[in-house]
């Protein structure tokens, strides 16, 4: 596990223009100055990011809120009072002061504060906000332990050890308009809990194929083996014997090569926190390849069906 010496070392490279792997209560980051433009640079080199493709940054306090964006709209600070530190991101317009290449060229800008010691403390040492994707390579499974860093991105200047990550999942993205808010990515803050806040009104004329925010690609989150959503791209063929399952129900698990039960407990949050990382075991296991049972969409469930449809679409016949 991080030791208080280790943040200090993992600030200094942040300083100094380098990455630094780190944990956050959602999946790891891959994290660099965001007001350096060479250091945000290295991001996209190293995790092979396309740069259409915009980054989330990472604050330790609300002032740099004011600092980043040019917004004075007050819903962003009820959120905040409500879900920061968070799984939350949201999209504002974004100030002179970040870089075009974080917002790949958009006038807006993703905004989160994590609910994480390591996190908030690397921030406040670094001096300065921290742009962060999930630490991996482009379109690969997301990252929630260390081993998980070091297996995709074992060239990254440090890595933080901060143990399992919590929510397991990434966070809700959001972005706000004048009469209310939409979800731009699922994560475990759902719709009905943000509509206690503030309305939901989905911008009917906005153009939903382009991309004003991480995670709005059809492809993404794939395993290293083909992966099946049973019910809607299963292929016939399917040999179980040489098959990983994800299974949340634990019913009909019989004949397969290897089983990962993902919420013994039934609720889709355990769910929401196993499912990365039980998709790389079955990655790292000798199955040919992976079917997933669907979860019941409500709630975190819209968010890890998301995942699973993403990570099998490159996988559908």
């Amino acid at each position: 596990m991080t030791s208080p010496s280790e943040i200090t070392i993992a600030a200094n490279h942040i300083k100094e223009g380098k990455l630094v792997a780190f944990p956050t209560e959602t999946v790891y980051g891959l994290g660099a100055n965001a007001l350096n433009p060479h250091a945000v640079a290295r991001i996209f080199e190293l995790k092979e990011r396309p740069t259409f493709d915009p980054l989330i940054v990472h604050i330790a306090s609300l002032e740099d809120v004011k600092k980043l964006t040019v917004t004075e709209d007050e819903r962003v600070n009820k959120l905040a009072a409500r879900f920061w530190p968070g799984p939350l991101t949201i999209i504002l317009p974004k100030s002179d002061l970040v870089p075009d290449i974080v917002t790949s060229g958009l006038k807006t800008v993703g905004i989160r504060m994590p609910n994480h010691p390591v996190a908030l403390e690397l921030i406040r040492q670094s001096g300065c906000p921290i742009a962060a994707p999930s630490a991996n390579k482009f379109g690969q499974l997301s990252p929630t332990q260390a081993k998980h860093v070091s297996k995709q991105l074992p060239d990254v200047d440090f890595l933080l050890d901060g143990g399992k990550a919590q929510v397991g999942i990434e966070s809700t993205i959001i972005s706000l308009n004048e009469k209310g808010f939409e979800i731009l990515r699922h994560g475990v803050i759902t719709r009905e809990e943000i509509e206690a806040i503030i309305p939901f009104y989905a911008v009917p004329e906005r153009d939903k194929t382009n991309i004003v925010s991480p995670g709005m690609l059809k492809s993404h989150y794939s395993p290293g083996k083909p992966i099946y959503l049973m019910n809607e791209n299963l292929p016939a063929d399917i040999d179980k014997t040489k098959a990983g399952l994800l299974s949340f129900s634990g019913k009909n698990t019989a004949n397969y090569q290897m089983v990962e039960l993902l919420a013994p407990d039934k609720e889709l949050r355990t769910c929401a926190v196993n499912l990365f990382a039980a998709i790389h075991r079955l990655e790292e296991s000798n199955v040919e390849y992976i079917l997933a049972e669907p979860v019941p969409e409500t709630g975190i469930g819209i968010a890890i069906m998301d995942k699973l449809r993403k990570a099998a679409y490159r996988y559908q016949r």
